[in-house]
């Protein structure tokens, strides 16, 4: 199939509507919003009830229970396979339920990463969800902006953009209102210049929503957990698989053929050993984690984000908006001849000139903050804009020609080295006072003039005769949460790495008041006289780089990650997209960022902040943490409950628990896990320790070996407890009422064991955990009527022991808590300890 060109696509679509200059009064864009429809791309369907019922069916958990309920109907048992029935019913009520809340996060989450869009409308401009563009609006475009409808640009406005999403064409193509080529398409990318343009088409039908192309559509790479936690899956079903066809053979060649019962003790096996709870303990940590980011203000783009979080060692991070406020004002003004002015004075009339030549040099409309310091300082005057220089990489300036009656004359502004070249003179001659200024935190720029004719502009900047005027220093406020946030991290032991395009000496600065200390600056220059194994080594220990290009961005993450750091780094701008997606962790600005940045980023910060990153970092150590416990919890429940589904079987004697035994337990696990311990707070010393290296295992070895010393534990008190109350005259139903007590009672003491790994359970109880609470009011309440009324009493086999043994499983939960909070702090003493991940 032939790729479609631009012109292709231009063609098939007309402007409609007279031409709107001041955009649409807000009354009519909202009139057109809800006759036309928002502007966004159909969306898949949900997942309907049968589809949703046929995907939970698939779960092997279920198929147990199904399975249980359908051997009790075939027994005659209709009240236990009613009830294994209505636990499965449950189950697929309470996906639906999870189902809902999902989609509903999700709707939230797709808001906040819609495009914005910079929309002109009761002529004023305005930033809004691109999502609520209508047909008619008028839009305005920049370099990085990520076109949010289909639109016609206005009269005399020239782009390029990259059109590759729609036509598979790498080139930029350039478009100009003069021209056919007067329509940009949605999705595609301004790579330069700026202009207004008319909205045309929204929605499906714009040309991307003919074509059907959705970057949503790509299929993400699984993160390391959810692979982890397949395969964890997958080994705990081929053993509870095989032990449970074990069981059957056993069950049925020892006990007289009777195979239906032999079935239900292996169901009854098999669901006491699948440790179901995994993958959806992850889904649940995964989604609960996005929402709790959120609140700290950084949005979740990718999952794996989450896991990496905790194990960051290295924070790249720029100055501008996120060190500092992004607030730029004019600190002093140095003439050419040394003269100085410093803010908080009057602008005496010599200084005049050199303030309005920045303020002419700079955009008529700015929302860049430099250039709004410029216009607040000083007006730009009478004259008209004729022509403009930008600022590219080959020269750190840009120049505006403004007509003023019969004289036109060029202003520029720029890099302090790069308006020396333009006026001739010789870099090093502006270094010293240059340096100066930026020794206090300034951002310096210079200024020059030179006359012209209109009708002789040169081609290039350098075509004109500047003459030198002065240097503008401007400060940018550090953040006041920036220096109590570096020394979370310096805490914590993740090395931050500033990494501008700023001047050296101003770097240093804002890197002494930040708190990284006295570092020399190393410029983009020393990086291109450095090889690879060179920069690697100088990465050791530097921490502050200045002058640096995109591209070199780039090369410093790609050294870190050669040195086994973990590296989150921070960008904004279009050519920060190759370094944020090389990054393990790509953080993106909410605020200034543009929507390649953050399309290319793994998180985004809403409020541009450092300190936001630290707390995301805090946040993805203690949703780890918790999701560790939750793991360990789990493993260590299952084993007393398989155990004590195998003894009878070892012993010969009646089963203690059949399906709907484990059942009842498994819906008192399932919320414990993913509420309970996932709504736990953070650990004290949670930003003291080193971070963890990435690659280490969910289920590392000094993991699973106190996860089963817990369940060992926990079995051996209930197993003394069966074998030892037929011998106090008790029934087999009185044992197995007594026994399933007991257990219960353990798995409330694994669960105060399990909430917190560094202190003592009486830490644990002093902590607030709302979702506890309910949890053990729940099962203490179900308990109660499982004991306490007769006809449950019967489902489930049991007869009520005598009143004094009822403070027996007390005792057992006692005694286990006690015995392990005791284990628990000689491991904490002389358990193996983790190593230290490199910090780059």
């Amino acid at each position: 199939m032939r790729k479609r060109s631009s012109d292709d696509l231009s063609r098939n679509l007309r402007p409609e509507g007279p031409p709107l200059a001041a955009g649409l009064t807000a009354a009519e864009a909202a009139r057109r919003l809800r006759a036309e429809g928002p502007n966004a791309l159909p969306r898949p369907r949900p997942r309907g009830a049968v589809r949703l019922v046929l995907d939970v069916l698939k779960e092997p958990m279920l198929s147990l229970l199904l399975a249980g309920g359908a051997i009790y109907l075939l027994l005659g048992d209709r009240a236990e396979g009613a009830i294994l029935l209505a636990f499965a019913g449950l189950s697929v009520g309470l996906t639906v339920v999870q189902e809902a809340r999902t989609e509903s996060v999700l709707d939230a989450l797709r808001d906040l990463t819609s495009p914005r869009a910079l929309v002109i409308r009761d002529g004023q401009r305005r930033r809004i969800a691109g999502q609520d563009l209508v047909r008619g609006d008028l839009i305005a475009l920049s370099e990085g902006d990520r076109v949010p409808a289909d639109a016609q640009l206005q009269p005399g406005a020239e782009l390029t953009l990259d059109e590759s999403l729609l036509t598979g064409e790498a080139v930029p193509v350039r478009k100009s209102a003069a021209r056919a080529t007067a329509r940009v398409f949605s999705g595609t990318l301004v790579v330069g210049g700026s202009a207004e343009a008319r909205v045309i088409a929204t929605g499906a039908a714009s040309e991307i929503g003919r074509i059907g192309t959705s970057l949503a559509l790509l299929d993400p790479e699984t993160p390391h957990l959810q692979r982890q936690m397949r395969g964890l899956v997958l080994w705990f079903a081929l053993i509870g698989g095989a032990v449970s066809l074990g069981v059957v053979a056993l069950y049925g060649l020892t006990r007289g053929g009777d195979w239906l019962q032999a079935l239900l003790a292996g169901i009854a096996v098999g669901m006491s050993m699948l440790p179901e709870e995994f993958p959806m303990v992850l889904a649940v940590f995964m989604a609960m984690g996005a929402w709790r980011i959120s609140k700290a203000g950084v949005l979740t783009r990718r999952a794996s984000a989450i896991e990496t979080l905790g194990a960051a060692s290295v924070l790249c991070t720029d100055k501008t908006g996120t060190l500092t406020e992004n607030r730029m004002t004019i600190a002093s003004l140095q003439l050419a001849d040394g003269s100085a002015w410093d803010a908080g004075a009057a602008l005496a009339p010599a200084f005049q000139g050199l303030a309005q030549a920045g303020t002419r040099a700079s955009a008529p409309a700015p929302f860049d903050p430099m250039e709004a310091a410029f216009h607040r300082l000083s007006p730009p005057g009478a004259g008209k804009l004729i022509r403009s220089y930008p600022l590219g990489p080959e020269l750190l300036a840009m120049t505006q020609v403004w007509r003023q009656g019969d004289a036109v004359t060029a202003y520029a502004k720029g890099a302090p080295e790069a308006i020396a070249t333009l006026c001739g003179l010789a870099p090093e001659t502006l270094r010293a006072r240059v340096d100066r200024l930026a020794a206090t935190g300034q951002r310096v720029l210079a200024v020059a003039q030179a006359e012209t004719e209109a009708a002789d502009l040169p081609d290039r900047q350098s075509g004109f005769a500047f003459r030198f005027l002065g240097l503008v220093g401007l400060i940018d406020p550090l953040r006041a949460s920036v220096p109590q946030a570096m020394a979370t991290c310096k805490t914590a032991g993740i090395r931050v790495i500033m990494i501008t395009g700023d001047h050296p000496a101003t770097a240093e600065a804002i890197a002494r008041l930040a708190g990284l200390g006295d570092h020399r600056a190393l410029t983009g220059d020393d990086l291109d006289g450095m090889t690879d194994p060179a920069l690697q080594k100088v990465l050791t220990g530097a921490a502050v780089f200045a002058r640096i290009r995109p591209e070199q961005k780039l090369r410093i993450v790609q050294a870190l990650k050669a040195c086994g750091a973990i590296v989150a780094m921070t960008g904004d701008g279009v050519n920060d997209a190759p370094s944020l997606k090389a990054a393990h962790i790509g953080v993106a600005m909410g605020g200034r960022g543009t929507d390649v940045a953050r399309e290319a980023a793994a998180i985004v910060l809403l409020t541009d902040d450092f300190g936001a990153i630290v707390r995301t970092i805090a946040l993805g150590r203690r949703i780890y943490d918790n999701l560790r416990k939750a793991m360990s919890f789990i493993l260590a429940v299952h084993v007393p409950i398989a155990g004590l589904a195998l003894l009878p079987l070892i012993l010969g004697t009646p089963l203690l628990f059949g399906p709907l035994h484990i059942a009842l337990l498994e819906m008192i696990i399932d919320p414990v896990c993913a509420l309970v311990f996932e709504a736990e707070e953070e650990e004290a010393g949670l930003m003291a320790r080193p971070p963890r290296p990435v690659a280490e295992p969910l289920f590392s070895g000094p993991t699973i070996l106190w996860s089963l010393t817990q369940g060992v534990v926990a079995f051996a008190a209930v197993a003394a407890i069966h074998l030892a109350a037929p011998q106090f005259g008790m029934a087999e139903a009185q044992t197995r009422a007594l026994s399933f007590a007991a257990l219960v009672m353990t798995i409330l003491a694994l669960i105060l064991v399990n909430r917190v790994r560094s202190a003592s359970v009486l830490t644990a109880l002093s902590r607030r955990n709302r979702a506890l609470g309910v949890i053990l009011a729940a099962v203490t309440t179900v308990l109660a009527l499982v004991l306490g009324v007769a006809q449950i009493r019967a489902l489930f086999g049991f007869e009520l022991p005598p009143p004094v043994a009822l403070a027996v499983p007390l005792a057992a939960g006692a005694a286990v808590l006690v015995l392990l909070e005791a284990l628990k702090a000689l491991w904490a003493r002389f358990g193996p300890a983790r190593p230290a991940p490199a910090a780059g």
